[in-house]
C-alpha cells in the first residue's frame, strides 16, 4: 500500500513543541513525516516548498502559531499571505493545493498535531504519489 513521504516545516515556538508533546504523549499518529524546525512560519520561503515537493515529497504541512500568538508579532500573517499566493502557482507545476497544508497548532495542542496528521496522512495516500514531470526528467 502506498505510503506518503510528507515534510513538515515547523514553527520553533509552538507547533514543533506541539509535535513534541504530542510525542512525549504518546499519542499515536502515523509516521509519515519529517519534521524540520523554522524559528517561525514566515521564514518557510516557498522555494522550500517546491524543493521538497521536486525531491519527492507526497505532501507539505506548514505549522505555525495561531494569528495573534507569534512570537514575531505578524510572522504568521505573512505565512498566510505568501502560502495563498503559492497556492495560486501549485496548478502551473502540476501539483493539487490539497498536498499544501497550512495549520496553527499550539505548544499545548499535541492531540491536534496528531489529528492533523493522521487526516493529512490519509488525504495524501487517497491521492495516491505525486507525479512531477519534472522528477520524471530527473531520473
Amino acid at each position: 500500500m502506498f505510503e506518503p513521504k510528507i515534510v513538515c516545516f515547523l514553527c520553533k515556538w509552538c507547533t514543533s513543541a506541539g509535535a513534541d508533546l504530542a510525542g512525549t504523549s504518546r499519542l499515536k499518529y502515523r509516521p509519515n513525516g519529517v519534521n524540520i524546525r523554522f524559528m517561525c512560519s514566515s521564514r518557510v520561503d516557498p522555494e522550500h516548498i517546491l524543493w521538497a515537493f521536486h525531491e519527492g515529497a507526497d505532501g507539505v504541512l506548514i505549522g505555525g502559531c495561531h494569528p495573534g500568538d507569534c512570537h514575531y508579532e505578524d510572522g504568521n500573517y505573512k505565512t498566510q499571505a505568501r502560502i495563498s499566493l503559492l497556492n495560486r502557482l501549485l496548478d502551473d507545476f502540476g501539483i493539487d493545493t490539497k498536498r499544501l497544508r497550512l495549520e496553527w497548532i499550539s505548544a499545548a495542542e499535541g492531540a491536534k498535531f496528531a489529528n492533523v496528521m493522521n487526516e493529512f496522512t490519509e488525504e495524501l495516500r487517497s491521492k495516491g504519489p505525486l507525479k512531477l514531470a519534472a522528477r520524471e526528467m530527473a531520473k
